[in-house]
């Protein structure tokens, strides 16, 4: 069993701190960025500030890296030395998640505030567009911002999810009043402040590893993990996650086919889909389907890819993305 100062050291933490506030990331060991350490970044919104890890150049307009439902920046160390070097990458923690601000208490995590930070991080940058790499939920996010506003972003990646999904009739109210009643137990506990379970680091590899159903490989859950745990204040040997319980009750945007149709005809930019072809598809295949033919019809500059791999592919096998991201990129987007 690893000892807190062991855990904190497998994670690149050069001094011994709380994980909530570490600082430095571990040093990229692939190709891309190899001498460089990603810059901790924030920006001040109404309700806190949201945090970031900015790869390379600051004086460039980076391309947003965004994450899925209760992972955060972490999720991206992998894959981001494996892309164009000439670039610049901004990985962000969703509100709630990793090292930025939750909501307010009682209010209800949603897709619009994804939406409402990045355009208040595009007017505090002064960023007339912006360009997205993104996983799992936030590709749906990305596919809704991309639509809602076509002329602000330039180039935009989908890996393992594409649309907001299309919900079984049957099955949309439960799924309400499911996510409902998680929230308010989460609320509850929030306003309480007591502090969460906790474990050793070893049993919180598990924990994260099991909690995705294996999606996320061990020799990775350690990316997650230090953007999303802190010491126990009883036990200084254990942690405990810091992510906010009430992501469990994510209101995620549900439209119907017909509104997802006349969304991606409103998409304008390069758009790539990537589908990881040993993960779930989360809706009726032939929603995804359908959606991918209005694309080829619509859209010169889009493009469809499957990947061998796990919902979490590109945190495992970064490798399998780079040639792909990267001709991708360099055919759309100028450094």
């Amino acid at each position: 069993m690893l000892t807190f100062r062991q855990a904190l050291r497998s994670v690149g933490v050069k001094q011994i701190t709380l994980a909530r506030t570490m600082a430095t990331s571990v040093e990229p060991k692939a190709n891309g960025l190899p001498e460089k350490e990603a810059q901790e970044f924030s920006f001040s919104v109404p309700w806190g500030s949201v945090a970031g890890k900015w790869w390379g150049n600051r004086n460039t307009r980076p391309i947003l890296c965004l994450h899925g439902w209760q992972d955060n920046a972490g999720s991206f160390d992998t894959l981001i030395p494996h892309l164009p070097p000439e670039y610049s990458y901004l990985a962000l923690d969703l509100p709630g998640h990793g090292l930025s601000s939750r909501l307010p208490d009682g209010i209800f995590y949603s897709w619009l505030d994804v939406c409402q930070a990045l355009r208040l991080l595009s007017e505090q940058e002064k960023w007339d567009k912006i360009s997205i790499l993104a996983h799992s939920m936030s590709s749906l996010i990305g596919f809704s911002y991309s639509s809602a506003f076509p002329d602000k972003v330039d180039l935009m990646i989908g890996i393992d999810a594409l649309k907001p999904h299309v919900r079984p009739a049957e099955k949309y109210a439960p799924m309400i009043e499911k996510g409902f009643e998680a929230f308010l137990l989460a609320d509850r506990r929030n306003r309480e402040a007591s502090e969460p379970p906790c474990y050793s680091y070893d049993e919180m590899l598990e924990r994260l590893h099991k909690g995705t159903n294996g999606s996320v490989e061990k020799e990775v859950c350690q990316y997650l993990l230090k953007r999303n745990i802190a010491q126990s204040k009883s036990d200084p040997e254990k942690f405990y996650f810091t992510r906010d319980n009430r992501l469990k009750g994510f209101s995620f945007q549900t439209l119907s086919q017909e509104i997802a149709i006349g969304m991606t005809k409103r998409i304008t930019c390069p758009y790539m889909f990537i589908k990881c072809t040993n993960s779930v598809y989360y809706e009726d295949k032939k929603y995804i389907d359908e959606i991918i033919g209005v694309f080829k019809e619509n859209n010169p500059n889009f493009e469809y890819h499957t990947i061998e791999g796990r919902h979490h592919a590109h945190l495992n096998e970064p490798h399998k993305f780079s040639d792909l991201l990267t001709r991708f990129i360099r055919k759309h987007r100028m450094p």
